[in-house]
Order: C-alpha cells, then structure tokens, then sequence
C-alpha cells in the first residue's frame, strides 16, 4: 500500500484559538466565515508573540462558498489580521479533514524555505451554506424544473457510491457489530465529557469571545461581526448538553433500524480556529515557546462507502513512518463524524476509549467542516500539556472515502 505521509522536522506550533462552537440558526448564523476567520487570525497571533508584520504565508479553508467574497476568504482574512500586502495567500480543503490539511501545508512550505512563520484558518458557517442551482445560468425554461437546492443537505451524499454520510456510519455498525445502545453510550459520554470541560473551564484558554465589532483595514472598507440584536458576546460552545442514554435511546434513527440520530451524530455548529505555525530557528532566535511541534502527517484513501474507517489507515501510516507504536500515544482527538464510525475505527485500531476525545468530540462541541482540524489540534495539544504526555494524534475521516492524521508532541514532557 502506498502511504501519503511524512515526518516533519523543527516545525512548531506557538498558538492558537478558536471561537466558540454556535448551534446551527444561531449567533453566528448571520456571520461571514471570513469575519470569523478575521477574530480568530487576530487573537491567534495577539497570543502567540509574532507580530502580523512578520508572516510570511497565510494558508486558510472553508468548504462552503457561504458569502459571495468567498473566493477571496484566504486574502481578506490575512490582510484584515494584518499581515503585510506583500504575503501571500491560498485555500485549501480536504473536507472534513481540511483544519489538518492546512498544518500539513504550512509545514510544507516551511520545509521547502517559502516562508519561515505561517498563519492557519479554518473557518466555516455551517448555517450560510447557500440554497443554490447549477443549471439555470442560461435561463429558465417554461415548464421545465427549477432546481435549487439546499447545498448542505445535497452534500451529504456520495453519488459514487450512492450513499450519504450517515449510510456509511451504518455500513460501518453493520461491519464491526456496534449496537444502537453502544453508539448512544457513547454519545452519551461524549456530551458528559464536554460539559465537564466546560465546567473545569478547560475549552476557556482556547475560546476567544466574540463579540460586535468593527474589523478594520486602513485604507480599505471596514468588515464588522454582527451578531443578532440583542444577542450577548458569545463565549461557550453552546451544544454540550445532558444527554442521558435513555433520552438518547429515544430518538428515531435516521434510516430504519439504524444505529445513527440526530443525537448520536456531528452537531451542525459555526465556527472558526486559527494558529500560528513557525520554523524551529524562527522560534529559538526570537525566544519564543511552543505549544506544540508537528512531527507527522498522513493521509489516505478508503472505501466510499466506509469513508468513516479513514483514520484508520492514516494512523496506521503514521505510525509506521514515525517508528512509534500505538501505546506510545497519550491521546487522540478522532473527529466524531458519527457515533459508529468513531467506535469503528476505535475498534480496528484498539484504541482505549480512555485516551480518545477526552473532552468530547463533535457529537457535542460541533463539526464545523474547515475548523475542526484546527480545534482538535489545539485541544489536544493543551490536553497533552496538562497531562504531561508526550505524543498525541489528531485524525479524522473524510467525506468521499479518506483520512487524515496529525503527529503532534508536547515540547514539555
């Protein structure tokens, strides 16, 4: 088997942020996901000890074409964070797997002498995915179908495979034997985990609020995040819930006989994280301290239809590049697409539920496409440094049948 994947050397990440995760339809639901990309890209480097001034590439994602200046959201959320004209920008995505994939290209380019600092930005309203149609540039057709449709909705199916994403959780249950009771534990664990982050203000250190404010750019037209009227600054993810597994055993499954609901899936959240990626020499020449260094990245493909299995052979391929066993991993952050396949790859892997999604996962902090790498990172490298771990890997699967892993080490332990 080939293996798309990498060691990567004296490349760290100083800091980062994110804003908190908000319900589909919520506070966030009317924000551009570059504005948020914007607060975040500040707030990142304002913790980090890097001056705007001094980056030297900016690398950010965002699946959905949520504003209509979404071909310029890498562009605009460098030069509102103040990075210098001269600095360049690119997007890019790996769906599910895309907050991962901008680590991955930032060490990149560092390796390659293109930048020694780079900013990262995931960011993604979930709630601005458009109502769109493909077919009516030319015009309409009497009589003949219009056919707008909601792209959110739309995307959540595979017409290679002919599956939607929640089908492949269930060819995955189907696989390995998981139960309706497991996969709701589980979600119940997940929210219970979440909610006692919450209250230990362990998710504090990596929000920062959001409030109204003006985002300005001399010499250029001033942005601005608007939350609802009357609406409060924002600080909590607002999905961790009290989830009693016999409340959750009470929902109807998606599909007949199913294992997955709406409770024991991804929540639908807004959000955005951010971090500030730089070279070794660039942090020892400024005195700077890291919260983490990168040391591998992988990817791969499955299956359509099992695409949820992706972390699997990602991990695997990093394992194997790295020359490090699986016992010698603190902790993983495996984004909860959906209950099962967390379980799934939890199972093929033999991985103690101990030391996975320790502070719950997306069933309760939330799935916002682009930033989601970015936050399970982060999270795990502050989880890391307050166990004292060494190493940490942060994975997940990706929509039409991939994978994505980070190798991440604590600088302390």
């Amino acid at each position: 088997m080939s293996q798309f994947s990498a060691l990567i050397d004296d490349t760290w990440i100083l800091e980062g942020c994110r804003t908190p995760f908000i319900d589909y339809c919520g506070a966030f639901g009317t924000l551009s996901p570059t504005d948020m990309g914007i607060k975040v890209a500040r707030e990142a480097l304002a913790r980090s000890g890097v001056a705007a001034t001094a980056i030297e590439s900016v690398i950010a994602g965002s699946m959905a074409q949520a504003d209509f200046d979404a071909y310029m959201l890498p562009r605009h959320i460098g030069l509102y964070a103040g990075v210098p004209i001269a600095t360049p920008s690119t997007l890019a995505q790996r769906i599910c797997g895309t907050g991962f994939e901008l680590f991955r290209q930032a060490a990149d380019q560092i390796a390659l002498g293109y930048a020694r600092t780079a900013l990262v930005v995931g960011t993604e309203s979930m709630t601005r995915n458009p109502i769109a149609a493909y077919t009516h540039r030319s015009g309409f057709r009497l009589g003949a179908p219009v056919e707008f449709k909601d792209f959110l909705w739309e995307a959540l199916d595979d017409p290679a495979a002919r599956v939607s994403m929640i089908q492949t959780a269930e060819n995955l249950a189907r696989r390995y034997g998981i139960t309706r009771p497991e996969v709701d534990a589980y979600a119940s664990q997940s929210q219970a985990r979440a909610l006692a982050a919450q209250e230990r203000g362990l998710f504090d250190e990596e929000i920062v609020t959001v409030d109204n404010e003006v985002l300005a750019l001399e010499g250029y037209e001033p942005r601005a995040i608007r939350l609802p009227r009357k609406t409060a600054a924002q600080s909590r993810d607002t999905h961790p819930r009290h989830s009693p597994v016999e409340v959750l055993a009470g929902l109807r499954p998606v599909y007949e006989g199913g294992v997955q609901t709406a409770g024991n899936s991804s929540a639908l959240v807004d959000g955005a994280a951010a971090a500030v990626v730089v070279h070794g020499g660039y942090l020892r020449e400024h005195g700077l301290h890291a919260l983490a260094r990168l040391r591998g990245a992988a990817a791969a493909g499955v299956p359509p239809e099992i695409m949820g299995i992706g972390p699997v052979p990602a991990i695997q391929a990093l394992l194997q590049r790295a020359g490090l066993r699986l016992d010698e991993i603190g902790l993983f952050e495996v984004n909860e697409a959906q209950g099962a396949q967390t379980l799934a790859v939890a199972r093929e892997l033999e991985i103690d539920l101990d030391r996975l999604n320790v502070n719950g996962g997306a069933i309760a902090i939330g799935h916002p496409l682009a930033a989601t790498g970015v936050r399970a990172t982060l999270t795990l490298a502050r989880e890391l440094r307050r166990r004292g771990l060494r190493y940490g890997i942060a994975s997940a699967c990706v929509g039409g049948g991939q994978g994505m892993a980070l190798l991440i080490e604590n600088p302390d332990a």
